[in-house]
Parts: structure tokens; C-alpha cells; sequence
């Protein structure tokens, strides 16, 4: 009988105790397989149809967050997508961010110098919508600390005042369940919670597009791509395929496999897989004195000061992050209890 464990134990091997999902996700075996098959046939002058493997893996990121694929689209970074948003806001707009959040979802917008960036601690960033606040954008999970934003309540602060919503979901996008309808705009990178190859990103959009316009449109924003190789494109996507990225062909080759595993996993069991982890390590903690980033609910756990202790951890075959002297452990779903009390055992030394 297949079972999560048996899933997961069937497509992960570490070498390590490998706890920086936060960084970079583990590949799983079939996306391993996929991505050398993919390059094995382009080596052989036979390649394959990888534009199959982008459709695919739109419609399974479409299906993991709740909306319609047509709203999905495919590309490689959140800082372009964050960069097509900046770009659709009228000169002298507010967005509203919150303090250290990562660059790629906020960097684009202080570029536009014409526009009007306040910034908040993520606490207070529900409250501080207002009136002629254009746009609130967050990401879903602090990279740095794992916090979660309260995203229902900057919801209806945004709705309240007419903003829009902008949610990057790269550090939660796969164990955290996240409803992408109820947002203008999310974006995600792949390579992280999702366990696919680098190279892949996608952004949701409204049915409308809300207001965006395909300022880097190339061939495959093209409703009939092969036939919008040269010249202007003549007839956009009438989906939000018009927002694509050239695709990194070999990174979605292996991305279709990494999100069919996520999904028959399903987020609600990797959630809760993954929280158990990080409470019990939460809990260890307390009892060696020591006391994490407060952020309840995150597969996330950030230790001040013990930062410092990463490379001697690493040498230990145990690997986590130093973000700013803070230990990052990030729990995913080919971690278990044992990866949790060996670093706790390590951390007592």
C-alpha cells in the first residue's frame, strides 16, 4: 500500500541531514531521471517535446493553489514578475511592504522611483493599509526567520481600502497551503518547498489580468506560439500564457515530476508532516535554554546567535543556514524525527 513515507522513501536518498529546504529542495529521483532523459535527448539530436512538460507543469502549480491554469504563468524568476507588477502601477502609487523581506519580491518597486514604498514591520502590515495604498505586497513566509504573514486580515484591509494584493509564496508554496484566488497577484520560484529544478517560477493573475501589460512578450506569449516566431506577435495568449518566460526547458522537464509528487503527497499532509518537525526541534530548543524567532505555524525556525555554529554543523554532515547570526532549519518531507534529534544533539555539544 503506498504511503507517504513510502512515497517519499521511494524518490529521496540524502547524503545529509538536510535541513535547508528554505535554500534549495532536494530533487526527487523522477525529476532527476526526467531532466537527464530531457538532456540525453537533445544530445542525441532526438529531443523532446519539453514545451509538453511547461503545460504540465502549469496546470499541476495551477491545481496545488487552487486556481485555473489559464491564470498561471511560467517563467524563471519572482523578480521579473515582481518587475512586470512595479511596471502596471501608475507614477506616484503607494506599495505597501513589509521591513527585510526578500529582495526579489520588493526590490522592483523601490526601482521605480516614481512610485511611493512605505514599509512595515510585518506585524503591523495589515493595519497600515489605507487609503491610497495602491498595492500590498508580502511574501507568504519570511525567507529569513519563517514568520508568516496574516494574510486573511491584509486581505480584507486591502479590499477595505481598494488596494491590491501581491503574496510571494516562495517559502510556502508546497507545505503551506495557500489560496491563490483570494489575491490579485502570487507568484512563486519552484526550486525550494516545491522540489523542483532552478529555472522555474510561475505567477498568478487575475481573470482580467489586472492590469498588466506583457512588457517582455516573446514568441511563446504568442496565442499560436510557432506561428509568432517573427516579427511582432500578432495575436497574444488569451491566458495568462501571454506572460510567459522563455522556458529553461530542461529545469520544467523535471519540474512536471517534482509537482505530480507534491500533489499526490497533497500540501495538507506535508503540512502537517512538516510542522510536526519543527515543533519538536521548537520544543528541543527550550529544553537546551534556548529560545527561536517567534513564528507559530512555520516549518521555519530561526535560533539567534547560533548561527555561528553552521559551518561546524555542515562538518557534521548537518545542513542548515546563517541568515544575519540567525540558525535557519527549514523542515520538508523527507525529513524525520531522527534529522530532528540529531541536530538538537549536536546543538547540546
Amino acid at each position: 500500500m503506498e504511503t507517504f513515507e513510502s512515497l517519499v522513501r521511494a524518490e529521496f536518498a540524502p547524503g545529509s541531514t538536510y535541513l535547508n529546504t528554505a535554500g534549495t529542495g532536494l530533487l526527487p529521483a523522477r525529476a532527476v531521471a526526467a531532466v537527464r532523459a530531457g538532456v540525453e535527448s537533445v544530445a542525441a539530436g532526438r529531443p523532446q517535446d519539453m514545451f509538453a512538460d511547461v503545460e504540465a507543469s502549469r496546470a499541476s502549480f495551477a491545481r496545488l493553489l487552487g486556481v485555473p491554469a489559464g491564470r498561471v504563468a511560467a517563467g524563471a524568476s519572482v523578480a521579473v514578475y515582481t518587475a512586470l507588477i512595479a511596471a502596471s502601477l501608475p507614477a506616484g502609487a503607494e506599495v505597501l511592504t513589509a521591513e527585510a523581506d526578500f529582495s526579489s519580491a520588493v526590490n522592483p518597486f523601490h526601482m521605480r522611483r516614481d512610485l511611493k514604498v512605505r514599509t512595515v514591520p510585518l506585524e503591523r502590515i495589515a493595519e497600515s493599509v489605507r487609503p491610497g495604498t495602491a498595492l500590498v505586497a508580502v511574501s507568504a513566509a519570511q525567507s529569513a526567520d519563517g514568520r508568516i504573514a496574516d494574510l486573511p486580515a491584509l486581505r480584507e484591509a486591502a479590499r477595505e481600502h481598494g488596494a491590491r494584493t501581491y503574496v510571494d509564496a516562495s517559502q510556502a508554496a508546497g507545505w503551506l497551503p495557500v489560496e491563490a484566488d483570494a489575491y490579485d497577484y502570487v507568484s512563486s520560484v519552484a526550486f525550494k518547498w516545491l522540489v523542483c529544478p532552478r529555472g522555474v517560477a510561475f505567477l498568478v493573475v487575475p481573470e482580467d489580468f489586472g492590469g498588466l501589460e506583457p512588457l517582455f512578450a516573446g514568441w511563446v506569449a504568442g496565442e499560436n506560439p510557432w506561428d509568432s516566431c517573427y516579427g511582432p506577435v500578432q495575436e497574444l495568449a488569451r491566458s495568462a500564457r501571454r506572460f510567459d518566460e522563455s522556458p529553461s526547458l530542461f529545469s520544467y522537464a523535471g519540474a512536471r515530476h517534482s509537482l505530480e509528487l507534491v500533489e499526490r503527497l497533497t500540501v495538507d499532509a506535508v503540512h502537517a508532516h512538516d510542522l510536526a518537525l519543527a515543533d519538536r526541534f521548537r520544543a528541543g530548543l527550550a529544553a537546551l535554554g534556548q529560545e527561536p524567532v517567534p513564528a507559530p505555524g512555520s516549518a521555519i525556525v530561526s535560533v539567534p546567535g547560533l548561527g555561528r555554529r553552521r559551518e561546524e554543523l555542515s562538518r557534521a554532515g548537518i545542513e542548515v543556514s546563517d541568515r544575519a547570526g540567525h540558525l535557519r532549519a527549514a523542515f520538508h518531507l523527507y525529513n524525520t524525527p531522527a534529522d530532528v534529534d540529531r541536530l538538537l544533539d549536536v546543538l547540546s555539544g
